[in-house]
């Protein structure tokens, strides 16, 4: 199948499997996540990105929403789908570190069927450490880059 404008296929993302994550979080999909084809609508799974790193980031104390003085702001995100998941199913979120960056951090996300050995979609996710009162970029600090560098793969 050609597509006008479509990416070339060759230039695709290998698909990941589960050895490429390093953390993974159920997430239940929901009666309105489905589209009017009847499956997730693609728009739901960057929403699941940004729950499966915020968690972390707030059960791991890096993350306060509403009073940490550096947070991370999204500046980029990218998805590859491989195949449909459907409400009433649960998916698994995989996360691992890509790059590391100074101010930057770019996650790897994987979104599995529950307890399925591949990738039916997968994507990146990039923060940009900020301080909150000027939004101007700062060092990631110490203690986060040390939990983020255990995760990278």
């Amino acid at each position: 199948m050609t597509v006008e404008g479509a990416e070339d296929m060759s230039e695709r993302q290998p698909r990941l499997s589960r050895a490429d994550f390093r953390i993974f979080r159920a997430i239940p999909t929901r009666w309105h996540d489905n589209d009017i084809f009847g499956h997730v609508n693609n728009v739901v799974y960057y929403g699941w990105f940004d729950t499966a790193v915020n968690a972390w980031l707030v059960e791991n104390g890096f993350l306060d929403p509403a009073t940490s003085e550096i947070v991370g702001l999204v500046v980029g995100t990218a998805c590859t789908y491989f195949e449909s998941v459907a409400f009433p199913e649960t998916v698994e979120a995989g996360i691992a570190v890509e790059r590391l960056g100074n101010s930057s951090v770019t996650y790897r996300i994987g979104i599995f069927r529950q307890g399925g050995a591949q990738a039916a979609a997968q994507g990146r996710f990039t923060h940009v450490y900020v301080a909150r009162a000027g939004q101007k970029p700062v060092p990631i600090p110490a203690p986060l880059r040390a939990a983020l560098a255990a995760i990278q793969s």
